[in-house]
């Protein structure tokens, strides 16, 4: 059963918070993850989008979205909401939102952010209006999980998060790395149980 982890990452934040979700639907018996992302949008985006890229995971197809279980969709804060390139490609699956492709499905977001009032939350809503709109099912992550309580920086019901900090230079700490697991875990069994 494959969970889609679809993502967009400038500095490299994002792509690290979408490893610790990949991890945390792989720790589900028969789940695994398929890691994807977008071009970043500008000029030559047309000429960009025709190659993958030369390392990391490859750019996500529309296929890409039928085949999947679940979704979890990550992105860097923009003015509190998700990065150009990430909308870009969800205002493109038209067809998939006409057909049903995605209703049904549980879905999750997370995103990072230079600072801690920088949208964490404001992001996280932004990312899952889309989703709501294909019909997917919400999956946050509850008060029972510890790291939840004790975070100083990143981590919401909403979604996972992660304070990058202003220059960039912090990395996931233990707590936020645990909740983007979890999201991850949240959402493969919530598919395992709707898959019967």
């Amino acid at each position: 059963m494959d969970i889609l982890v679809l993502y967009y990452s400038h500095s490299g934040h994002t792509l690290a918070m979408a490893r610790q979700v990949a991890r945390g639907i792989e720790s589900v018996p028969g789940c695994q993850a398929r890691l994807r992302t977008v071009p970043a949008v500008h000029d030559e985006r047309r000429d960009s989008a025709a190659r993958q890229p030369e390392s990391g995971p490859p750019w996500v197809e529309n296929d890409d979205l039928a085949e999947c279980a679940g979704l979890v969709m990550g992105s860097p804060t923009r003015f509190g909401n998700m990065a150009a390139a990430l909308k870009y490609f969800l205002d493109g699956t038209g067809s998939e939102w006409f057909s049903g492709t995605l209703a049904g499905k549980p879905a999750g977001v997370f995103t990072s952010t230079s600072t801690l009032h920088g949208g964490q939350e404001s992001t996280l809503l932004s990312m899952m209006i889309p989703l709501l709109h294909h019909g997917m099912l919400m999956v946050g992550i509850p008060f029972t999980e510890p790291e939840l309580n004790l975070t100083r920086s990143g981590g919401t019901p909403y979604g996972a998060s992660h304070l990058a900090g202003h220059d960039g230079s912090r990395e996931l700490d233990e707590d936020e790395a645990r909740l983007c697991r979890v999201l991850g875990r949240r959402v493969a069994e919530t598919a395992r149980r709707l898959a019967g």
